[in-house]
C-alpha cells in the first residue's frame, strides 16, 4: 500500500473515531449540531470507503476481483460520487444551522431541532444519490474475458454528447461551484450579524458597569463560530484549485495528456486536494473543540486503564 493510500486510511478510522465520539454526545454541542457533525464525518467515512478502499487500492493491488467486473466498479462510481457530494452539501446545510442559530433567534426554536436536521439529512442524501445515478451508465468494458466485461472506461461520447456534457457541468455546478457561493454568502451575513451583535452587547454591558466582565453567551457564540468558520475555510481552500481546473479546461477547451506539463501538475493537485477536503473536518474538531479532545484522549487511554484495572484484579 502507497504512502498516500496508507494516509486516507488512516484518515478513515480518525472518521470512525469521531462518529463514536461525536454519537456519545458529551462535546458539549447541542443535539442539533451533533447530527450534522456525525453526517459530515459519515459522509466522509464513505468517500474514504468508495473512493479509496474499493477504487483505488482495489484497482493497484487486486486487478483482478469482482470489484473489477465493469457493473460493480459502475455501482462504486456512482457511490464515490454520491459520497462526495453528500460530504460537501453535508458542510453547506451545516453552515445554514449556524447561520439560523447565530442570525435568527425567532426561527432558531423551530429549525435548530433533532427532527428538522435528520429531515434535511436524510432528504439531501436521497436527492443527491438519485442524481448521480447517471454517473453508472457513461462507463464500458475495457476488456472482455469469457463473456465478463472486466474495467470501466469512459465512453468517448461522454465528452462530446450534449447531454453528457451539460449532465457534467450540471455536477460541477452542484458540487462545488454553488457550495462556494452558499458558504461565502452564508459566512459573510454570519459575520455582518456578529459585529453588529457584539456592538451593541457592548454598548449595554458598558452601561451596567457592575456586571462581570466575562460574558458566556458571547463566548459560546464564539466557539461555534470557530468551528463555522474552519470548516467553511478549509472547504473553500481545499477545492479552489479544482474549481479554478475545470473553468479553465472547461472555457478555453484545454484537455492535456502530457502528465509533464505544469497545467497537468496543477489539476492533478487541485485533485488531490479535493480528495483530501473529505477527510479533514474530523481533525478540524479536535484543534476547535477542547472536549472533543479531551473525549479523544479518554478513547485513546480506555484500553490501557481497562487493561491495568483487569491486571489488578487478577492480582488480588
Amino acid at each position: 500500500m502507497d504512502i498516500n493510500s496508507s494516509r486516507y486510511v488512516a484518515a478513515g478510522r480518525v472518521n470512525l473515531l469521531a462518529i463514536v465520539i461525536l454519537s456519545r454526545g458529551q462535546c458539549g454541542l447541542s443535539t442539533c449540531t451533533t447530527r450534522y457533525l456525525v453526517a459530515m464525518a459519515t459522509a466522509d467515512l464513505l468517500f474514504i470507503v468508495t473512493d479509496v478502499i474499493l477504487r483505488r487500492i482495489s484497482y493497484y493491488y487486486f486487478p483482478i476481483s469482482f470489484l473489477n467486473i465493469t457493473p460493480v466498479c459502475s455501482v462504486i462510481n456512482v457511490l464515490c460520487h454520491a459520497a462526495t457530494d453528500c460530504s460537501v452539501w453535508f458542510t453547506i446545510v451545516f453552515s445554514f444551522d449556524e447561520f439560523v442559530a447565530i442570525c435568527c433567534q425567532k426561527l432558531k426554536t423551530k429549525y435548530c431541532t433533532k427532527k428538522t436536521a435528520a429531515v434535511v439529512l436524510a432528504t439531501t442524501c436521497i436527492l443527491l444519490c438519485i442524481k448521480n445515478v447517471p454517473f453508472y451508465f457513461p462507463f464500458k468494458p475495457a476488456e472482455i474475458m469469457n463473456n465478463v466485461p472486466w474495467g470501466c472506461v469512459i465512453k468517448p461520447i461522454y465528452f462530446t454528447e450534449p447531454g453528457w456534457v451539460g449532465f457534467d457541468w450540471l455536477d460541477t455546478v452542484l458540487t462545488p461551484l454553488i457550495p462556494f457561493v452558499l458558504i461565502l454568502l452564508l459566512n459573510a451575513l454570519t459575520v455582518r450579524h456578529i459585529l453588529v451583535a457584539s456592538r451593541v452587547r457592548k454598548g449595554l454591558r458598558g452601561q451596567n458597569k457592575w456586571e462581570n466582565d466575562s460574558d458566556p453567551e458571547m463566548e459560546s457564540r464564539k466557539k461555534s463560530v470557530i468551528l463555522l468558520f474552519t470548516i467553511s475555510s478549509n472547504f473553500i481552500f481545499l477545492w479552489l484549485l479544482y474549481v479554478i481546473y475545470f473553468l479553465t479546461c472547461n472555457i478555453t477547451v484545454i484537455y492535456l495528456e502530457d502528465n509533464t506539463h505544469p497545467f497537468y501538475i496543477y489539476g492533478q493537485v487541485g485533485m488531490m486536494l479535493q480528495v483530501l477536503s473529505c477527510c479533514t473536518n474530523t481533525f478540524i474538531y479536535g484543534v476547535t473543540q477542547s472536549k472533543f479532545r479531551e473525549q479523544v484522549k479518554n478513547a485513546v487511554k480506555y484500553p490501557v486503564t481497562s487493561a491495568i484495572q483487569l491486571i489488578n484484579k487478577l492480582n488480588h
